[in-house]
């Protein structure tokens, strides 16, 4: 676990279905990921994908208007539209705040 994760924090859970289209996606997600780490009060991400498109990408903040100011980022704002035109079929957004959390490693 990230030591900056000590909660509480907020955790966007980003749930979608993929199109067929694929042109651009992967540049504009890794840069995403990219301006994402750059923004004050990030802390972390975690995605991942079946082969039929459906992917979970939750992203972990220190406070709700830091989320709000990655969802305001101008170049977020062109993915998010290109997203909706292209890349997705549907997707869910949810907000939490994560009160606790805990992990175990067995190699600990």
């Amino acid at each position: 676990m990230n030591p900056a994760m000590k909660p509480p924090y907020y955790a966007v859970i980003f749930t979608s279905q993929r199109t067929a289209e694929v042109d651009g996606y992967d540049d504009t997600a890794d840069r995403m990921l990219e301006l994402a780490a750059a923004q004050p009060g990030y802390l972390g991400v975690e995605s991942a994908r079946d082969a039929g498109g459906l992917g979970i990408t939750v992203s972990y903040w220190a406070t709700l208007e830091d989320i709000a100011a990655w969802r305001a980022h101008a170049e977020h704002t062109l993915a998010r539209e290109r997203g909706r035109a292209e890349w997705y079929a549907h997707y869910e957004l949810r907000i939490a705040k994560v009160e606790r959390a805990y992990s175990w490693d067995k190699s600990q």
